[in-house]
């Protein structure tokens, strides 16, 4: 591991623990392949793995247009989920895990056979998936005020935050993914609406281009993993007291609770 990337890393690191935010890097990796961004997202999982946290997932970021839009990039990325990023349905969550949060509507897979690319197709994806289940995923960035390009939030994990799973499983054959539309809550307002076919087509599609993308890398999807496939509809910025409601079609609906200032 060059100097560079560990300094990033570090820089990175240092950013979750004193909870403030750090320049963005890609004016230092102005000629870096993404493949530079990835090595300083995985220096930063291998701490965590050496502190006790262990990975129970991964996510799929920006492969939805809004949010490529949103985030002025133009193609997906991938994070790992770990497990202390999950957070119960309905249980206050800590707001001071955080520093600049947003809120995302998903279908999450938990896999019950390994997924290992290249080569994975559609069929062989849907097979290995024991059941989905409504989440809302909380993206933060350790970038100061979200300044990010595609270099940026591959390094910063794909701006993973956090995940709340609803608590009804439901099996694939049992919804159409492609047309399931979304409906966002927060504090009983409706902020945004979706559908998953936003997601590459479908979500079926985002697990595919996941595996087939950390294959190659050594990254084999486990059973018992969550796979977040991206967003239904945009990033919504939350604060602390928020109630978030996702509802989805076929998949019953997950509730994230933001514990207030004064706890």
């Amino acid at each position: 591991m060059n100097d560079p990337i560990r300094e990033a890393a570090d820089a990175l690191l240092g950013a979750y623990r004193s909870m403030t935010p750090i320049d963005p890097l890609t004016p230092k990796f102005t000629d870096a392949p993404l493949s530079a961004a990835y090595e300083i997202a995985l220096a930063q999982v291998q701490d965590w793995e050496k502190n006790g946290d262990t990975v129970k997932g991964h996510k799929v970021g920006l492969a939805s247009r809004a949010m490529q839009r949103q985030m002025g990039v133009d193609q997906p990325d991938f994070g790992h989920l770990t497990a202390s990023m999950f957070h119960l349905e309905n249980a206050p969550i800590p707001a001071g895990t955080f520093i600049q949060p947003r809120i995302e509507p998903e279908v999450a897979f938990v896999l019950s056979r390994p997924l290992r690319g290249p080569g994975v197709t559609v069929a062989e994806a849907a097979a290995a998936v024991e059941f989905a289940l409504p989440a809302l995923e909380i993206v933060d960035s350790r970038i100061t005020d979200w300044k990010i390009g595609i270099f940026d939030t591959i390094a910063d994990n794909a701006s993973s935050g956090g995940v709340v799973l609803g608590s009804k499983p439901s099996k694939l054959a049992d919804v159409d993914l492609r047309l399931a539309g979304c409906n966002l809550h927060v504090n009983g307002e409706l902020v945004a609406t979706g559908a998953g076919g936003a997601v590459l087509g479908s979500p079926l599609n985002a697990l595919v281009w996941l595996a087939n993308t950390v294959g190659p890398l050594g990254v084999t999807l486990e059973p018992g993993h969550v796979v977040l496939p991206g967003s239904m509809t945009r990033a919504v910025p939350i604060q602390p007291g928020d109630t978030v409601v996702a509802t989805i079609a076929g998949l019953d609906s997950v509730t994230a609770v933001m514990e207030g200032t004064d706890k």
